[in-house]
């Protein structure tokens, strides 16, 4: 009965010691370009005060969805404030494949002006929370979002990475690329029907030519949207060992360039 009750005690003890985590904090946060509204989903985890980094994620052609949802949470646990970014503007969503393409395709192509003013938008937003060191940010992007995080990199941003999952490589001025202050990680697969050679080698020599720090990963036996869950097309399909691997690279870079 004793050494019960000094168990207990102990454990009381060492409940009482244990440091709280919270649990991470999820939100709609609606904010403006011009006047078009915006709604991003930000996370972050608020057992501590002290500012950390940011980073934002720019979505793949259907916007914001339960994917960038939860690469938002999965970055906040792992102590960045994350903030999932709205290119076409609250409540305008593609309902389905064939809308999308015509919605992505209104910033992707010809001028991308627009792309970059809203992703940057975003940015804004993300570096005035108050829980985040606007002085390290990066930024990264699927599919879409992977050619708009390219682009925020393009437009002079100021931040310390960008990085793009499966997204589109192209450049229409390749001179933009003068601009780049920050590291530059594309993840592609080498299979993609999507992203041709072409495009692939345009990318390279545009960052040669600048003297970004750069590097591209292409993953063997993957194709468009590896790390989308939901994929299941010859073209655009989920591969574990290529989404496993680019998220590796992907933290190990963060660590990299938010070490103060």
């Amino acid at each position: 009965m004793k050494k019960s009750l000094l168990l207990l005690m102990a454990l009381m003890v060492s409940a009482l010691a244990a440091p709280l985590f919270a649990a991470v904090k999820t939100e709609k946060v609606e904010y403006k370009i011009g006047e078009v509204v915006l709604e991003g989903f930000l996370a972050y985890d608020d057992a501590s005060t002290e500012k950390r980094p940011g980073v934002l994620i720019v979505h793949q052609w259907l916007g914001i969805t339960e994917h960038e949802e939860n690469v938002a949470r999965k970055l906040a646990e792992a102590g960045y404030v994350a903030f999932a970014a709205d290119i076409y503007g609250k409540g305008t969503r593609p309902s389905g494949q064939s809308e999308a393409g015509v919605f992505a395709g209104k910033y992707r192509g010809g001028d991308r002006k627009e792309l970059r003013a809203r992703a940057n938008a975003g940015l804004d937003t993300l570096k005035a929370h108050a829980l985040v060191d606007a002085s390290r940010t990066a930024v990264i992007g699927y599919c879409f979002g992977g050619t708009a995080a390219l682009e925020v990199a393009r437009s002079g941003a100021d931040i310390k990475a960008a990085v793009s999952f499966h997204g589109g490589l192209s450049a229409v001025n390749a001179d933009d690329a003068k601009n780049i202050k920050c590291k530059v990680l594309a993840h592609h697969g080498a299979d993609d029907p999507y992203v041709p050679e072409a495009e692939v080698l345009a990318f390279q020599k545009e960052m040669r030519d600048a003297k970004v720090d750069w590097y591209l990963v292409a993953y063997g036996n993957a194709v468009h949207s590896f790390t989308d869950l939901k994929a299941n097309s010859d073209a655009a399909r989920y591969n574990k060992e290529a989404d496993v691997r680019s998220w590796a690279s992907t933290t190990d870079l963060f660590k990299e360039v938010f070490a103060k």
